[in-house]
């Protein structure tokens, strides 16, 4: 237990601490960097909603065939 919660307090230390380094050295103004995070998390977030769509319809499709066999 005491390596997982040392575990996590690294990692959210060292976030913290990146996300800190990113703002003073990025090239870019945060309002450019803002809408740069939000057109990705946009675009990852559509990817998964197809590849879920695809999906349920091939096990959906799985599912008929077996019912019919």
């Amino acid at each position: 237990m005491r390596k997982l919660m040392s575990l996590l307090v690294g990692l959210g230390v060292g976030s913290t601490i990146g996300a800190i380094l990113i703002a003073l050295f990025s090239p870019v103004s945060a309002e450019e960097f803002r809408a740069s995070l939000k057109e990705h998390y946009e675009r990852a977030l559509k990817a998964g909603q197809q590849a879920s769509e695809q999906r349920r319809a091939e096990l959906e499709q799985e599912l008929k065939e077996m019912r019919e066999s």
